[in-house]
This record gives structure tokens, sequence and C-alpha cells, in this order.
């Protein structure tokens, strides 16, 4: 069902709340967003929005597979 009255005609978050910061590349691994990104999106113009949204497809690649838990970050 949808709803009308809560709908708004603005760039929807892409937040798909995963909400964890790569510790390497300072992204959210759900949605792809910058800490400051993710803290002004409330804030942010249209434009800006659109802006960042167009952005997120191309840091995928940024993001590197964490493995071997708490051992394999003090090996580092």
């Amino acid at each position: 069902m949808k709803d009308d009255i809560w709908s708004r005609d603005e760039i929807e978050s892409p937040c798909v709340k995963i909400c964890v910061v790569h510790p390497e590349s300072r992204l959210c691994t759900g949605c792809l967003r910058t800490i400051d990104e993710i803290g002004a999106w409330s804030r942010m113009s249209p434009e800006a929005r659109s802006a960042v949204m167009a952005e997120l497809p191309s840091r995928a690649g940024q993001l590197t597979k964490r493995r071997g838990g708490r051992a394999a970050r003090l090996l580092r």
C-alpha cells in the first residue's frame, strides 16, 4: 500500500539500512556514501543529492572485502 501523505517530490535516500562504515575507504558498505554525505543528506539541495547519487556506482570498487577478522587486521 502506497502512502501518498508521506510521499515527497525529492530524491530518495540511497540508504539500504546496512550502516557499516568500511575502515579503510570510510564509505558506508550499504549505500556507499561518506559519513559527511550521510549527515548532510537532509540539508542537501536536490542538485547535490543527484550528484552524489550519480557518483555512487563508481564507488563500489573502493570497497575491499575484509578477510581474516581481527587477527588479519593486527598483522597489517
